[in-house]
Formats: structure tokens, C-alpha cells, sequence
């Protein structure tokens, strides 16, 4: 059974865990049992040996993560239509004062870098995780994986490489991208498609992820009119006694879309050069289920 000081020491990192797993994995229930179960074998037997816990727990979680990501691709190949990871309320505030730090840790549960990660391999998630996400030295990450240190640097350039080469280049300013938001919220509403396509950069991308449970495009559908003569399309079938809410996601403002007090969806937009370049749409209620509504 665990001590007060090994309980505490498990608390103090819990964060960071959770920062860990749901980077690699991307879904915030599938974290939570990596940290639970991080938990369950930090308190098995006692610890008072181990003189560095962060890194010892963070070496627990990982290789966890690991297997269950291994676990998960079949899964990941038979989804139905395009995925994206399951929202993540983010909320840094007082907890990270330097915000240089901050745009790091937005940017690395964004959710175009979640998606690019998805392309690499798990040992090259950990490492990209570990090493961009968290600054672990790779002499620590080596150990974590039980690898040579030369090999994680090796992992750690080629994945570095692997998302600069995909991930997309957008603008992060918050005010900016709810403004948009909000301007493409009131456009849909009114059905006014001039107004949308004057918001939507030419070239501009929407992502729907349902799992096949909910109504939203199979394929990414691309092109400022293509998708907003779709969006006109699904703004003018409405649905039952609609609410709109922003919160912030993956560190970006979101909306939500409530239909009788219920997350129907989640929306948010990336923005380039002053224009939407990409907009992603949650809709699997799985990935809904823990999102507020108050």
C-alpha cells in the first residue's frame, strides 16, 4: 500500500502523466486508464528506493501508452471516415505564466499536430512527445525506452523531420481565430454563402469525425465553395432547440454545438493569412461525452 509521501509524489506528477498519454494517444479516456493504471503499479509495492519519481512514473506511463497505441491501430484502420483525437479542455492559465511555454504546449495538443502524429511510429510518438512536448533529455527518454541514447536521437530526428514536413503552417492568434468563428457561425446562420466564401481561404479543408455514428462527411472535403455550399447545407437542417458555446480545446477557442443541453458537435478553425484554412468537426458522441455543457 502506498505511503502519504509516495501517494503525494504520484499527485504532484499526475499532470504530467496525463499530458504524456494523451499526446500519444489521443483520447482522454484512454489517458486516464494509462494514468490509473500508472497508479496501480507506483502503489504496489514501495517506492521509497526510487530517488527520481517524475522520471520513473513518466517511464511507466509511456510504455503503457506504447502498448496500448500498438493495440489501437487495427482499431484506428477500420474507423469510419477521417479521425481526429477526442477534444481536450485545455486550460494553462496561472499554471504557465511564460508564454512562450505556452504556445509549445498548445501547439503539441493541437489538433494538427495530433493528426500528424498519428503517422509516426509509437516509439517515435514517444520520443516526439517526450523530447518536444515536455524537454525530457534523451539520456532520460533512452531510459524511459530502454534504448541506446543514440537511437532516440535518431527516433527523435526523424520524427521531428516526419511533422515539420506535414504539419500545417497556421496563424495561433486566439482573438483572431474566434473572431473568425464567430463571423462563420453568423454567415451559416443566415445562409449567406457570399459571406461565407469571403471567410474560407481557396484552398481551405474541412474534417469531419463521426466513427459512423453521427451524420458528418465520410471524406475531407476541399475548396471554399465546396465547403460552404456543405456548411449552408447542414446550417439550413438545424437542429432541435440549438445552443452555441465557446470553450477553449486543444489550446484553440471552439464552439459547441448543444441541441437540447447535449454536446451535438464540436467546430474549430484554423486561420491563415486572416482567412479559415482548415476546420475541424466533431460529431462521434464518444468523443463528445466529457466536453462541458455549463
Amino acid at each position: 500500500m502506498a505511503t502519504d509521501t509516495e501517494t503525494d509524489a504520484f499527485e504532484e506528477h499526475r499532470s504530467v502523466l496525463t499530458g504524456v498519454a494523451y499526446r500519444m494517444l489521443g483520447r482522454v479516456a484512454d489517458a486516464e486508464d494509462v494514468v490509473q493504471e500508472t497508479w496501480l503499479r507506483w502503489s504496489a509495492d514501495s517506492r521509497e528506493d526510487v530517488r527520481e519519481p517524475r522520471a520513473y512514473l513518466v517511464r511507466i506511463a509511456t510504455r503503457l501508452a506504447i502498448d496500448r497505441l500498438r493495440r489501437a491501430q487495427s482499431r484506428r484502420e477500420a474507423y469510419v471516415g477521417p479521425w481526429l483525437p477526442e477534444p481536450l479542455v485545455t486550460d494553462f492559465g496561472g499554471a504557465v505564466p511564460d508564454t512562450a511555454e505556452r504556445t509549445v504546449l498548445a501547439e503539441s495538443v493541437s489538433f494538427a499536430v495530433l493528426v500528424v502524429l498519428e503517422s509516426l511510429s509509437p516509439l517515435e510518438r514517444a520520443v516526439f512527445v517526450l523530447r518536444e512536448a515536455f524537454g525530457f533529455p534523451y539520456v532520460e527518454i533512452a531510459a524511459v525506452l530502454d534504448r541506446e541514447e543514440a537511437a532516440v536521437r535518431q527516433l527523435a530526428a526523424r520524427a521531428r523531420r516526419h511533422v515539420e514536413e506535414r504539419k500545417p503552417r497556421y496563424d495561433v492568434d486566439p482573438a483572431e481565430r474566434r473572431d473568425l468563428t464567430e463571423r462563420f457561425l453568423a454567415a451559416a446562420a443566415g445562409g449567406d454563402l457570399g459571406g461565407l466564401l469571403a471567410l474560407l481561404a481557396p484552398g481551405v479543408r474541412l474534417i469531419g469525425d463521426s466513427g459512423g455514428k453521427s451524420r458528418a462527411p465520410l471524406r475531407i472535403i476541399e475548396s471554399a465553395d465546396k465547403v460552404g455550399r456543405f456548411v449552408i447545407g447542414v446550417a439550413e437542417k438545424g437542429v432541435d432547440d440549438p445552443e452555441f458555446r465557446f470553450v477553449e480545446l486543444n489550446g484553440a477557442p471552439s464552439l459547441l454545438l448543444l441541441s437540447g443541453g447535449r454536446v451535438d458537435s464540436m467546430l474549430q478553425a484554423e486561420v491563415v493569412d486572416g482567412r479559415i484554412a482548415c476546420i475541424y468537426i466533431v460529431r462521434n458522441p464518444d468523443k463528445l461525452a466529457l466536453l462541458p455543457v455549463k
